[in-house]
């Protein structure tokens, strides 16, 4: 996605239309454009120069983000407009002031004026066409940019308001000549100039500018806040000498000393010393974080105590807050899916207003009312339209919510995400790393007859050492506990959701769940017995075998995070469907969910068995998926909404659709609260909007004069314009109090107690051991034999282990796998 800095927009059918130009370029797939940050993302093979080019050719600028000139060097979200609008509106406050004391204040209140000119009404009409032209001069934007767009046969707000003056304008002046040629009711003619009108509606729209600028200013004060805390400089240790080096000339690989008091200037790993963190910065946790040697720092924290000797690890754009920025400014830069609506609306809303006005005037006329009254309608119609209301609605919302989520440690990575969430109807949580704490420890040995426990943890050692699963790390730290040090072992494999297998010299060892061992070996009875028993208390069991003979069984546990069973507690009172999905087995998986108040278990479940399970749910409603490790990636990708634990694996993060940065669980909640607060202020802000052109347009046109006799002035039209987006923006604002954590019940959508069976996909393994296998060529002939069954999903074939692990999703004679292996030319010797 390349992202750009569009100039010129002034309203959502702007918006709209360089949407609609770069849409257009061969090679774009597509694209977004947003109003709130005068900024566009595009996707696709299209060069930057074609967009920049449409967006020229579609009478706006363009440049690359990168390249684009800012305001004020490192504070790119500095806030231009206001000062400008500012200027001009004090410039036209003061023009405008004598403008009404003379046309309104002597001309209908008698207010005293200089006899030369209160005897002499000519001079006060060339008065008054004088100061006009100086606030329509002043305001000249307006008509600038507004016949620019006319004459594109693009209008834009800006069309409706220089409309609106100039008709006002141009009937006054020519009513001056009339008066002119009639010098003895000269007088009279001083009630038919609308020259206030002409300079109000400028005035007044800058008004409404000026405030929404200034709240559309706020709205990014979350962002703002977080690339001010990038520290500026950092102390790096180079040919033995600490030298004092911009924050952004680290380089990784460095070494950075931070003294306390000090802020941390690039994500790294601590070598020397220990310390106190402050992380509530990037976290929003207000108590610091201890941190000793082979701990990681991440910049922006600031240290509390101690002295650190770090080494840099991630620099730049790579660093955590920095991928925090990035993930807030492309939920700014996107679109949420209900922003389509109104921006079907507004790309039709100005030449449709245009069309009312003049329908207006027409019938006006056929009525039998003079060409003055009739104008004064068709103008009132053209300065209440607020296509910026609609533009607005949803773009504010996002910007403030997304904001409000970083503040909190709640990532959205898309304005689509930030919607999807509140919609939600059923949460999947992966059990290991998102409910439990992920760092499970030994807790039972189990050795069969003639093996000693050291050597069951010798031989589980060397397996684990090379494995990245949560549960190897209890078994290694057991094992350096007794003072064995791994072994090297040749041919590791992870058999995804199953175990490992590998070569120790001549043998083969084998660790895994108890149907992977039962591939390799006859498992005692009292190796169940201890297996169950220790499933039955919530522990995960272990079987370890050496060529055939099962060695016996180590008992691994994994604790519940402290705020797990309130945070699901959480999820249920806010009406969802909570169901735990764990490749564990079904034992250990009850004794967890019922220790986390969960009602809903699918276990022994493989990565694909996930994605399977995630396809069944969406059957009954939306659902979110959270996760942690990589076997997540798969169902966190199939979800509706994906939001992964921020202490998980890069390839979780990158496949979620949203990111909590604070590792708990009652973030998700939070996450949930926030969304549909953003989903109801949207609501609110589309219907204000809708609501305010629905019954505005109507009453400026003199629709309820014969009904009510309400009407409107183009002053009161202007008036009420320039509030309606202001309005919306300050609704948006009103976010930044929403409080995520603060837990409120709510009105259950589906009572929490519900439950759908899961018809769960039956997912088993088989490995065959098979002779005759030489190269990888007669791996594809094994490989292509099995899966050509209907029955096998998949076959993991190696002719360097003479092995083939077949996934079964459907029961089958051991006989039928064999039968294929040696029809293909080879030998199952086991």
């Amino acid at each position: 996605m390349t992202q750009y800095t569009v100039g010129g927009m002034s309203c959502a059918a702007c918006s709209a239309h360089v949407e609609k130009a770069v849409r257009g370029v061969n090679g774009v797939t597509a694209c977004t454009v947003s109003l709130l940050t005068n900024s566009m993302a595009v996707d696709g093979t299209a060069s930057p120069e074609a967009v920049i080019a449409a967006v020229s050719a579609a009478g706006y600028t363009a440049a690359l983000k990168d390249a684009a000139p800012q305001a004020k060097k490192g504070d790119p979200l500095t806030d231009t407009e206001t000062p400008q609008l500012k200027k001009r509106l004090f410039s036209s406050l003061g023009f405008l002031a004598v403008l009404m004391y003379v046309s309104m204040g002597h001309v209908m209140w008698g207010w005293p004026l200089p006899a030369a000119l209160a005897d002499n009404p000519l001079a006060l009409g060339l008065l008054q066409l004088l100061l006009t032209a100086v606030v329509m001069v002043i305001n000249q934007k307006f008509f600038i940019n507004g016949v620019k767009s006319l004459w594109r046969r693009s209008p834009s707000m800006d069309t409706l308001v220089a409309l609106g003056s100039a008709t006002a304008f141009i009937y006054s002046t020519a009513m001056l000549f009339v008066m002119t040629a009639d010098t003895a009711h000269a007088a009279h003619y001083l009630h038919t100039f609308y020259f206030e009108s002409a300079a109000m509606i400028l005035t007044l729209i800058t008004v409404g500018k000026m405030l929404e600028a200034r709240s559309k200013g706020r709205t990014t004060d979350a962002l703002k806040s977080l690339m001010q805390l990038s520290p500026k400089t950092a102390t790096v240790v180079r040919d033995g000498q600490e030298l004092t080096v911009p924050a952004a000339e680290v380089r990784k690989g460095d070494i950075f000393l931070v003294r306390p008091g000090e802020s941390i200037p690039v994500d790294g790993l601590v070598l020397e010393g220990t310390s106190a963190v402050d992380e509530s910065a990037l976290t929003g946790e207000s108590l610091p974080v201890d941190k000793q040697v082979g701990d990681t720092v991440s910049a922006a924290t600031v240290n509390r105590a101690g002295f650190l000797r770090c080494e840099a690890t991630r620099v730049g754009e790579d660093t955590t807050l920095s991928q925090i920025i990035r993930m807030v400014e492309d939920a700014a830069a996107t679109k949420a899916p209900i922003a389509k609506v109104a921006d079907r609306v507004s790309g039709i809303f100005v030449p449709v207003v245009i069309g009312i006005a003049l329908v207006t005037v027409a019938v006006w006329l056929l009525c039998g009312a003079d060409i003055g009254a009739a104008l004064v309608h068709g103008v009132t119609v053209l300065v209440i339209s607020c296509p910026c209301a609609l533009g607005l609605a949803t773009p504010v919302a996002i910007m403030v919510g997304s904001g409000q989520g970083a503040r909190h440690g709640i990532l959205f990575k898309t304005a689509e995400s930030l919607e999807q969430a509140g919609r939600a109807e059923i949460i999947a949580l992966d059990k290991t790393g998102t409910i439990t704490t992920g760092a499970p420890r030994v807790t039972a040995l189990f050795a069969c007859k003639g093996v000693s426990e050291q050597q069951l943890l010798e031989t589980a050692a060397a397996l684990e050492a090379k494995s990245e699963h949560p549960l190897a790390q209890a078994v290694l730290d057991a094992a350096k506990m007794r003072g064995i040090t791994p072994q090297d072992v040749t041919d590791f494999e992870a058999v995804s959701g199953s175990g490992l297998v590998a070569r120790q010299g001549d043998a083969q060892l084998l660790g895994g769940n108890r149907r992977f061992a039962e591939t390799r070996a006859a498992l005692s009875p009292d190796a169940v017995r201890f297996a169950d028993a220790l499933a039955d208390k919530g522990q995960t069991p272990l079987y370890f075998c050496r060529d055939d003979r099962l060695l016996g069984v180590i008992g691994v546990a994994d604790t519940l995070k402290d705020d797990s069973p309130a945070a699901i507690k959480q999820l249920q009172e806010l009406g969802l469907r909570v169901v735990m999905l764990t490749g564990d087995n079904a034992r250990t998986a009850k004794a967890v969910a019922a220790d986390a108040g969960i009602t809903e278990v699918v276990a022994d479940v493989l990565p694909q068995g996930k994605e399977a399970v995630i396809r069944q749910l969406q059957q009954e409603g939306v659902v979110a998926m959270v996760g942690d490790g990589i076997n997540d990636a798969p169902a966190l990708t199939r979800a509706d909404i994906g939001i992964a634990i921020g202490a998980g694996t890069d390839v979780a993060l990158d496949a979620a659709d949203v990111v909590l940065v604070k590792s708990r669980l009652s973030d998700v909640a939070a996450a949930i609260r926030l969304s549909r607060a953003v989903l109801k202020n949207i609501h609110q802000n589309l219907f204000w909007a809708f609501f305010y052109n629905a019954i505005g347009i109507p009453l400026a046109a003199g629709a309820f004069i014969p009904l009510f006799g309400w009407e409107l002035t183009p002053m009161f039209g202007a008036a009420a314009m320039s509030l309606s987006s202001f309005c919306v923006v300050t609704n948006a604002l009103r976010l930044t109090r929403f409080k995520p954590h603060k837990h409120v019940k709510s009105r259950a959508r589906r009572q929490a107690t519900h439950t759908v069976e899961i018809k769960e996909e039956k997912i088993m393994t088989h490995t065959l051991h098979i002779e005759g296998m030489m190269c990888p060529r007669c791996e594809a002939h094994v490989k292509s034999a099995l899966e050509a069954l209907p029955a096998v999903k998949e076959a993991a074939v190696s002719h360097k282990d003479g092995t083939a692990v077949v996934t079964l999703d459907t029961e089958v004679a051991i006989s039928v796998l064999t039968d294929a292996v040696t029809a293909a030319g080879y030998t199952v010797v086991g």
